[in-house]
């Protein structure tokens, strides 16, 4: 395991969880780390919540102890699993969820025309009514300059009893072809083609170098699901089993800027490491399953995986929503990392770990 947490972002009073983020590198060359920064006495999904944020001005050796509030609660639930991105135009896009109750859920999309120092006003990334999850660290904007993003939808329940939302999860994608003004829905729904609980939650996307869209989804069934797109998103391949086995945990995949290459980030459930936790044993009590954390590296394109690196395996903790963020000297990885050795849940604690090149 790499020994190298730089950002320690543990529960305390008054303040529950602090959960899923994302990076950004600034003009000025400091690093932004936004996460969500959980206030009151829950730390559940629909507690109350604030989008902070954390900086660094030595490349993510070390960062600032104070937080600044980027996005006040504006949901009837909370803000949360924000993504930041660079625009191809040199603006930067901070999105985020605005939770308001389980029959409404929906990203949003504010600007920044002066490098995070002032936002816009907010723009719904998804038109249609309902429930939709996207990760933190997941837009993506393609070579057509496409805005992409990839959402699971969950239905509430309206038989009896009505107050719940269905756990199984459709992915549907969402693009916006006029920088972020309005947004469309693809043509495609994609399901999960065998009986399961989950569905196809969470999904991601990274596109190859032929053009084409690399999507994949967390599922009960002991792996991800993946499925393919050749027209920019609109379009969707029926779903298949990927070769990342894993529990019911988010799997994160982006392209390093300064190699070309493919970094995956998941649980790796395979036994490379070691034997994956059984469902009823304590340590996947403890963990949720999510352990270990392992990242590793393509340079075919998603074909093959190799130089598989342990990245935390901490006893009694489970680790997972991951952001990846790259600079010339490091890989940074910011999840959550809690559990009962740290006298809470896998949400409610998290950090940033800085793995150099050379470790990596």
């Amino acid at each position: 395991m790499i020994d190298n947490i730089v950002l320690d972002l543990s529960h305390s009073a008054g303040n529950p969880r602090n959960s899923e983020g994302a990076f950004a590198t600034l003009g000025d060359g400091r690093l932004v780390y936004a996460y969500s920064r959980y206030y009151g006495d829950s730390w559940s999904d629909h507690a109350t919540a604030d989008i902070a944020a954390r900086y660094s001005d030595d490349d993510g050796r070390t960062w600032t102890a104070e937080d600044r509030i980027l996005v006040k609660n504006e949901g009837g639930c909370n803000v949360m699993s924000v993504s930041f991105l660079r625009l191809n135009d040199g603006r930067l896009a901070l999105f985020y969820l605005r939770k308001n109750s389980i029959e409404d859920c929906h990203l949003q999309l504010r600007i920044s025309e002066d490098d995070g120092e002032t936002w816009g006003d907010p723009v719904c990334c998804i038109p249609a009514p309902g429930y939709f999850v996207v990760n933190n660290d997941r837009v993506v904007q393609l070579a057509s300059g496409r805005l992409l993003v990839v959402a699971g939808f969950h239905r509430c329940k309206v038989s009896p009893p009505n107050d719940q939302m269905d756990s199984r999860s459709i992915m549907i994608s969402y693009f916006s072809d006029d920088g972020g003004v309005t947004w469309s829905e693809g043509a495609d729904w994609v399901i999960l083609p065998v009986k399961c609980s989950s569905g196809l939650q969470e999904p991601g996307v990274v596109q190859l170098r032929d053009g084409s869209l690399y999507g994949w989804c967390r599922t009960e069934t002991g792996c991800q699901w993946e499925t393919r797109s050749t027209d920019d998103g609109n379009t969707w391949d029926l779903a298949q089993e990927s070769p990342f086995a894993a529990p019911c945990s988010p799997l994160g995949i982006k392209r390093d800027p300064f190699d070309g290459r493919l970094v995956a980030v998941w649980n790796d459930h395979s036994g490379t490491h070691f034997p994956a936790p059984q469902p009823d044993s304590d340590a996947w009590r403890h963990s949720w399953g999510r352990t270990p954390l392992v990242m590793a590296f393509s340079d075919d394109e998603g074909k093959t995986w190799c130089q598989q690196t342990l990245v935390d395996d901490r006893l009694e903790r489970g680790f997972c929503y991951t952001a990846t963020h790259f600079t010339r000297d490091a890989i940074l990885l910011g999840y959550c990392c809690g559990g009962p050795a740290n006298d809470g849940q896998t949400l409610q604690d998290s950090c940033v770990r800085r793995i150099t090149r050379e470790e990596a």
